[in-house]
């Protein structure tokens, strides 16, 4: 979902993005990576990008490889997925700014399992624009249930 905000004089473009999960094939995913990449593409330079999502991949705790996009401070290993994301991000000249913010783990992780954590949801930014974001963190919320 896309949609665009006008704030005084300035145009947000907020995309709100859920990636295929790492069970699915590699068709799915190539396709959601397509669109993706066809939506931040029709997105006018004047404008303020943000990419929040679900993105399914596993970034890591370092920015090794990635030092444009991976500020540094991540959570878990890197999988093939996380790749995907930090590739897509330097293609665009993006940002993960969750990466950018040292964090205790119970506030990078964004999933939960059992005794298992991961951080798979990510706010991505044009690189000009990190120095407007101040802060990046996961707030613990209730679970809704019906």
């Amino acid at each position: 979902m896309s949609v665009s905000l006008i704030i005084k004089e300035e145009t947000f473009t907020v995309i709100s993005a859920y990636a295929p999960h790492a069970g699915l094939g590699d068709a799915e995913k190539k396709s959601f990576w397509e669109l993706l990449d066809e939506v931040v593409r029709g997105c006018p330079a004047d404008h303020r990008l943000i990419i929040g999502g679900d993105l399914n991949g596993h970034i890591g705790v370092e920015a090794e490889g990635y030092e444009g996009a991976h500020g540094g401070f991540g959570f878990g290993p890197r999988n093939e997925e996380g790749r995907s994301i930090l590739e897509f991000a330097i293609a665009h000249k993006l940002v993960v700014a969750n990466s950018f913010f040292k964090k205790r783990d119970a506030q990078l992780a964004t999933f939960h399992s059992g005794s298992r954590n991961t951080q798979i949801d990510f706010l991505l930014l044009r690189k000009g624009e990190l120095r407007t974001c101040r802060d990046c963190k996961v707030l613990p919320a209730l679970t809704c249930s019906s």
